[in-house]
């Protein structure tokens, strides 16, 4: 049976906001998610702490292209990797300067701070992988799973009775409750609800949480994330109809969830950790983008 590690990746030298996880298989170890590069110093002390260096690792999985589950990937790459991704993903780690502009308009001087640089993945490196495609590495069979809602190219990766659900399957960190990142331009309701149904029609016994951790309450999660999307778009939806300008919206909602967040008993020092993990005013800027889709009839 494989070894999973889990390798916190101290994200802003905070603990349990981002992971990536090591998986030891017959033919050596393999990769899931590769996190920020800002954070790539703490990968490699992580990956050596496993017992391995970062040539051993030949075979990196994403579950999407966001800067803080594959910023690294190209870091992985120089050290010799395969890196497997979506294929709607894929042509942003060949040509990273459409997703890194976008994202600068965002973060401006932050992105160095936050993220680090991200730089061309050789497109020989870049495997891309179908829905339902089931990935052999020696005995250690992984399936994909074309999971939209969250982002468009995203995947989660089943292997055997556990899930690595990237961000599919919410934010939930040291037992605070389960939260949806929902940043732009990507967000799906309705294709997030056909995902968290594809996750449960899998039958897992465990989800592992990119942010952060193992989750065995498998059906309680998922439900419990889907009532929380619900509300929060729900939430977002008149100011979005009364045309409040998205800046005045953060604030408001920033207060509301923290107060999800302290009726379910959390320190501040946690919500501070869910807020680098999944940035409140990133929900507002998704949850505007998806009503007004919505509102133009551009949503199927």
């Amino acid at each position: 049976m494989e070894k999973i590690k889990i390798i916190d990746l101290h994200f802003q030298n905070k603990k349990d906001a981002i992971a990536s996880f090591l998986v030891e298989t017959s033919i050596g170890p393999i990769l899931i998610e590769a996190g920020p590069a800002s954070t790539f110093d703490q990968l490699s002390h992580g990956i050596s702490k496993c017992g391995y260096s970062l040539e051993d690792i030949k075979h990196v999985l994403l579950t999407h292209i966001h800067f803080d589950h594959a910023g690294a990937a190209w870091k992985l790459a120089e050290a010799g990797s395969k890196i497997y991704v979506h294929p709607f993903g894929a042509p942003h780690l060949a040509s990273p300067e459409k997703l890194w502009n976008s994202a600068s308009q965002i973060y401006g001087d932050d992105m160095d701070r936050l993220w680090g640089k991200m730089k061309p993945i050789p497109v020989s490196q870049i495997i891309e992988v179908g829905d339902g495609q089931e990935l052999e590495f020696g005995s250690t069979k992984i399936k994909s799973l074309h999971t939209p809602g969250h982002a468009v190219h995203h995947i989660a990766w089943k292997m055997g009775e556990i899930i690595f659900t990237g961000d599919v399957a919410g934010v939930k960190i040291d037992g605070g409750p389960v939260m949806p990142p929902c940043p732009p331009p990507d967000i799906h309701l309705e294709a997030w609800k056909k995902s968290l149904a594809i996750l449960k029609s899998q039958k897992p016994k465990e989800l592992y949480l990119t942010h952060f951790g193992i989750i065995d309450t498998v059906d309680y999660h998922l439900d419990g994330l889907s009532y929380v999307l619900d509300d929060w778009a729900d939430w977002i939806k008149p100011y979005f109809e009364k045309s409040v300008d998205q800046a005045e919206v953060v604030p408001l909602f920033m207060e509301y969830s923290k107060s999800q967040f302290l009726r379910d008993g959390c320190s501040n020092e946690l919500i501070q950790i869910y807020e680098y993990a999944n940035p409140s005013w990133m929900s507002v800027a998704g949850l505007y983008r998806y009503w007004k889709l919505k509102n133009q009839g551009k949503l199927n």
